[in-house]
């Protein structure tokens, strides 16, 4: 199974990977990982003072914090060919269309837990996930 990790270094991710750790079948040598984390573009003053490969190397900086330890967690346990990705946007839409782009049959990422209302008032990458994607989304929180 091709399974996107949606990570973005918070507590939910490491809920998300300690449930991950507790369902070790998720976890099989059979399945094929991608861990992806969306950067945040940065406002336009910065953007106008940086040049693109100083906004390119600040946006791999920031990018790597998140993806390394998820990358190490799945290198423990079995996911020794995974890859870590990152892309510069909007968290739930991002998350949605690298998913379908990339044909993923999965995609795991831990929730914080709103309820309804929360999400109305607050808006919620997970609730844009599961708006703009078709992919089968696994939560976690």
């Amino acid at each position: 199974m091709k399974i996107l990790l949606a990570v973005d270094g918070s507590d939910y991710t490491r809920r998300m990977l300690a449930y991950l750790e507790a369902h070790d079948k998720l976890l099989g040598h059979d399945n094929d990982f991608t861990a992806l984390t969306v950067v945040a573009q940065l406002p336009p003053r910065a953007r106008g003072v940086m040049s693109r490969d100083e906004r390119g190397r600040l946006h791999s900086e920031e990018a790597q914090k998140v993806l390394d330890p998820v990358l190490a967690f799945l290198q423990r346990y079995g996911g020794s060919s995974a890859q870590g990705h990152f892309e510069v946007g909007q968290p739930g839409e991002t998350i949605a269309r690298y998913a379908q782009e990339g044909q993923f049959d999965l995609i795991v990422m831990g929730s914080h837990g709103h309820g309804r209302l929360a999400n109305l008032m607050l808006g919620s990458v997970t609730t844009a996930v599961l708006s703009h994607c078709n992919v089968p989304v696994l939560l976690v929180r």
